[in-house]
């Protein structure tokens, strides 16, 4: 792989960054402030000043912003691998097969996980399933949807990793990692 990542890369974790930065931004902004609002109009004002807190909460906003967070979580390796029990005593090659059966099994596991989204997203979508806030009901397809667009933003990260983990292992050299795809070095 190239030092400078294709326009197509930089398209995805762009997109990736924005749905962090200002999806879960926002809604754990939201989260917050409706969390001071509700405990400000039950204790203060003995009155509930955003009807349904919680469950705009618990069923709209959190979800929202862990759904968001999950591909760049994944593409940063903030989840667990089992390549990091692997140590330093392997070459590249070893390590890019040992990473490339992971990714094998992480993308199964993914897939078998994005086909039960995905029929659980079209049934709610097909039954127009609600979901209630406070005395009204909103419809639910527009954050069950996120759970898909999560899933497949962290299956394509995985298809790049295990194209990167062949590369490795058809060359035999290490690959440098692309996700950084800011300024270059010598213009900081």
């Amino acid at each position: 792989m190239s030092k400078n990542p294709s326009s197509f890369w930089r398209v995805i974790w762009g997109a990736e960054y924005g749905l962090v930065a200002i999806g879960s931004g926002l809604s754990l902004l939201a989260i917050m402030l409706v969390t001071v609002l509700s405990v400000a109009g039950r204790y203060l004002f003995h009155t509930d000043l955003i009807p349904g807190a919680y469950n705009l909460i618990e069923r709209v906003l959190f979800p929202l912003m862990v759904f968001w967070a999950l591909p760049v979580a994944h593409r940063d390796g903030m989840f667990p691998k089992l390549e990091l029990v692997m140590g330093g005593s392997l070459s590249h090659r070893a390590r890019a097969v040992v990473a490339l059966f992971v990714g094998l099994v992480e993308l199964l596991v993914y897939g078998v996980l994005m086909y039960f989204i995905w029929i659980f997203v079209e049934r709610a979508m097909i039954a127009n399933r609600t979901v209630m806030i406070g005395v009204e009901t909103w419809p639910m397809w527009p954050i069950a949807i996120m759970m898909p667009l999560a899933f497949g933003l962290m299956m394509l990260e995985m298809v790049r990793l295990i194209w990167r983990d062949v590369q490795i292992i058809r060359t035999g050299r290490s690959v440098q990692d692309d996700t950084d795809f800011g300024p270059p070095a010598e213009t900081l």
